[in-house]
């Protein structure tokens, strides 16, 4: 867990050219994956760490075709930022757990859709 607030800060820089940002995305991914053990304990997630590690992949494939050098910096803000506030201690498990709603709680049937079918599953 991160001493000082200002432990994972970083300047917010541009990219000059989409080989600078391809090397930035992959500093910021290896940064997540090294992170996720840390991550699994400090917010006791019920999940190895194999499946943060899946999910963090697939966050990271999802704009893997982005073509636009401004938008691929300004997800990699983002990226940083939550890296921050996630390593910092910043968020409560269930906004962590947010990015998790296939593994977590049966994915989004959590809840019946009506009483009648919580009911007759037992469930209150």
């Amino acid at each position: 867990m991160a001493n000082t607030p200002t432990q994972f800060a970083k300047k917010t820089v541009q990219s000059a050219n989409w080989s600078e940002a391809k090397r930035r995305v992959l500093a910021s991914y290896r940064e997540w994956i090294r992170a996720a053990p840390e991550m699994q304990t400090m917010y006791s997630m019920p999940m190895p760490v194999s499946a943060i590690r899946t999910r963090i992949r697939r966050e990271f494939e999802l704009h893997r075709y982005t073509n636009k050098l401004s938008l691929v910096d300004m997800l990699l803000f983002k990226s940083h930022t939550e890296y921050q506030e996630t390593m910092n201690f910043w968020k409560q498990t269930t906004h962590v757990m947010g990015y998790f709603k296939e593994e977590n709680f049966r994915g989004e049937k959590r809840l019946p859709s009506n009483f009648m079918t919580g009911f007759l599953e037992g469930r209150n």
